[in-house]
């Protein structure tokens, strides 16, 4: 997988460019073949139609959870990031709030984890 680069608005020397960065670090993990890749964002997680974290997620019901819209706008293109990741062989996707203090070692040192790991 190539990260897209897009060109987002001319500037004065010429185009600008935005480079995503979940999918560039989702391309990074797949190619070095990770064990887990953790995406920190500004929500807890996958969230249901009721607003509660999903705690974890199989590649089927995350695809599920898109088409029935209760993952919607940008979480949409993150899930999907998580997915291809998964494709290429990372075994396990975290999304975690990264304003919440001590966040990644709260997922990577306890057994409860922290956010919405999605596996396939």
């Amino acid at each position: 997988m190539i990260p897209v680069i897009a060109p987002v608005a001319p500037g004065r020397d010429g185009a600008t460019y935005n480079i995503n960065a979940d999918t560039f670090a989702g391309a990074i993990a797949g190619s070095l073949g990770a064990k887990r890749l953790l995406f920190l964002t500004d929500v807890p997680g996958v969230l249901d139609k009721d607003g509660q974290l999903i705690a974890e997620l199989t590649v089927r019901e995350a695809k599920a959870l898109i088409a029935d819209g209760t993952i919607s706008g940008g979480m949409i293109p993150k899930v999907e990031t998580c997915l291809e990741a998964l494709e290429d062989g990372v075994e396990g996707v975290v999304i975690l709030n990264g304003k919440t203090p001590h966040v990644v070692l709260v997922e990577l040192f306890t057994e409860y984890g922290a956010g919405t790991l999605i596996v396939r």
